[in-house]
């Protein structure tokens, strides 16, 4: 039958969604953590400062112009494992 067939298809383009929407995440929080450096000396709340700590972990803070794909790639395995909800509870308490 016709919805069998239809639904594999829609599941794969549900997948290839999802690792969109991630990607989009990570290139937003790693813009995000580059603007809350270049705002220095001014202090971000508790869970927003924890996030741009973690990333900070993974990715260098702003510098020369330089390949961003690495960079992106390590902020997306923080998003798809859900570290970054997991530090953003910890210094907040749980998301909603």
């Amino acid at each position: 039958e016709d919805h069998v067939s239809m639904g594999w298809a829609a599941g794969r383009k549900l997948r290839r969604a999802l690792d969109g929407v991630a990607r989009v995440l990570a290139v937003e929080l790693l813009t995000a953590a580059r603007a809350l450096d270049l705002r220095a000396p001014l202090a971000p709340a508790a869970g927003t400062g924890t996030v741009r700590d973690l990333i900070r972990e993974h990715v260098a803070g702003p510098g020369p112009d330089r390949h961003l794909a690495p960079e992106i790639d390590a902020v997306l395995g923080l998003v798809t494992t859900g570290r970054i909800v997991a530090a953003a509870e910890a210094a907040t308490g749980p998301l909603r």
